[in-house]
């Protein structure tokens, strides 16, 4: 790939690629700090379930990093800090509370007696949680291999490629490993409403990786799936609940429901850090309300009447009736959901 989403530099900086600028401009910004990480997170610099929870774990390296503490629990005080304030960026996301806690029970370790070996820990956790990251993706898209026909249409929806990652990618990474393993592999992209991550992000990693393609709007779905024939849908998740409903980018539920009437297969692609057993139900999932001006504007230009009413929640939940498979790192997981899910979550799958 020509890019990284993520990147961790020897001066203890984090580097990451500013995704509300693409596909026009390729431009990198530079963190020293969490407080301007959590604002990144929640500007949507950076997005995708796997890469927020990436960058947050490196903000409490910057933490540590950077800090200007003269004792151990000074320091311990400053990471709690930019813990609480990393974890409110982004409410959806499960990935970003499973790795602030990952980072946190470094933090609380009473082995570590030192500021310089709590320096050397954290940035350790940090690298690690980035590592399985990209590990975990390319194998979700080997278990996924069998369910991909040699040649198929599928349909995408939101980004979820290595622009969301720290690499490879999830439900995209799917696709990506399909073509990489020769199969035929075509791809409608929902624009995905409001941000167009489909059609400003996921056509770009797309086409960088010479994977055919087109663009459609997100109530071209139906259309596509009656007339023309689609093997199958596959997306990301921002959170799994308990019993296999599960919290996407909005447009994903309206995807699910026209598949089921098509007899479309759909696939949930996602790690099991993704796969929330506290949250028992969909219902039970905090749903983000974004800002009315991403409804109203694209950038600068507005799109609707001045004082209109608007809606725009981040997130929508499918249920778990719609889904065929959730594919995760372990192997695929099948109805029923609630039993097998925590058998997978267990290891006892």
């Amino acid at each position: 790939m020509s890019f990284k989403s993520i990147e961790w530099l020897e001066d203890g900086t984090l580097r990451l690629l500013d995704q509300r600028k693409l596909p026009l401009e390729k431009t990198y910004n530079d963190y020293r700090d969490y407080q301007t990480v959590a604002e990144a997170i929640k500007e949507m610099v950076v997005r995708g379930a796997p890469a927020i929870g990436d960058s947050a774990s490196y903000g409490m390296a910057l933490t540590a990093k950077h800090t200007s503490a003269d004792s151990l629990d000074a320091l311990r005080d400053e990471l709690r800090q930019a813990d609480k304030v990393l974890r409110a960026s982004r409410p959806t996301a499960v990935n970003l509370f499973w790795a602030l806690d990952r980072m946190m029970k470094v933090v609380d370790d009473p082995s570590i007696n030192s500021i310089e070996a709590m320096q050397i820990a954290i940035l350790e956790e940090a690298h690690a949680i980035a590592q399985e990251d990209a590990d975990t993706n390319k194998q979700i898209g080997l278990n996924a291999l069998e369910l991909v026909p040699d040649e198929a249409t599928v349909i995408h929806h939101c980004n979820t490629g290595s622009l969301a990652t720290m690499d490879y990618g999830t439900a995209l990474g799917v696709i990506r490993m399909a073509h990489e393993s020769g199969k035929k592999v075509q791809v409608l992209v929902d624009e995905t409403r409001p941000r167009l991550q489909g059609a400003r992000l996921t056509a770009w990693e797309l086409k960088e990786q010479g994977i055919p393609h087109r663009v459609i709007v997100d109530g071209a779905s139906g259309h596509y799936m009656r007339k023309e024939g689609v093997d199958f849908c596959v997306v990301g998740a921002d959170r799994i609940a308990a019993n296999g409903d599960t919290a996407n980018k909005i447009g994903t539920y309206n995807l699910a429901v026209v598949a089921k009437e098509n007899n479309v297969p759909f696939y949930v692609a996602a790690p099991i850090s993704t796969i929330d057993i506290k949250t028992p139900t969909g219902d039970d999932i905090e749903i983000e309300e974004r800002t009315p001006k991403e409804v109203t504007h694209f950038r600068s230009e507005q799109l609707t009447p001045d004082d209109v009413g608007v809606g725009n929640p981040a997130f929508d939940v499918t249920l778990a009736k719609y889904i065929t498979a959730i594919i995760t790192e372990r192997g695929v997981v099948y109805p029923p959901y609630k039993e097998n899910i925590r058998k997978i979550v267990e290891g006892d799958s």
